[in-house]
């Protein structure tokens, strides 16, 4: 499956992909066509996506809700970064996103360009009614984003909630 956009393709990974990527970059390249220049595969970053390779391989049949999409720039097959459904839906139809993006790449409107078709793919399937997001307080970038693509703030704790 590949969503399209103006500028980018969206890639959701399976699970031998997302394996490929947590443990050979470089085959996970050959195998797309693409250079890798998105968020470095290290630190926290890693333990995140090493956490959703669990999950894809424990539950297989719903993988796109548990692995990461490449957001590829289509002039050149750069991955500019990611993003991911957290989990399968919840009980109230909710699927949380997340997403990240290669500092080069930031205030080009890219993030906003793949969440706003990941969220009308998600809209899409009769098991969602509500695409959400957590941010930090001061993560304005991440805000702006989810306000040009129609979220709005619901909960506030030590981080952000917002709802589509």
């Amino acid at each position: 499956m590949i969503i399209e956009t103006e500028r980018l393709e969206l890639i959701p990974l399976s699970p031998s992909q997302l394996k490929s990527w947590v443990e050979d970059i470089s085959c996970l390249e050959k195998e797309l066509n693409v250079t890798y220049e998105a968020e470095p595969m290290e630190g926290f970053f890693l333990e995140i996506v090493r956490g959703q390779l669990i999950k894809t391989i424990n539950d297989p049949e719903n993988y796109v809700w548990h692995s990461f999409w490449f957001l590829i720039r289509k002039s050149d097959r750069v991955v500019v970064g990611s993003a991911d459904f957290k989990d399968v839906p919840n009980n109230n139809k909710e699927v949380e996103i997340g997403y990240g993006l290669g500092k080069k790449f930031e205030h080009n409107g890219y993030m906003t360009e793949a969440v706003k078709a990941m969220c009308n793919w998600a809209m899409g399937q009769k098991s969602i009614k509500h695409v959400i997001a957590e941010t930090d307080i001061d993560g304005f970038s991440s805000q702006h984003i989810l306000q040009r693509c129609g979220f709005k703030q619901y909960k506030q704790s030590e981080t952000l909630w917002w709802k589509l």
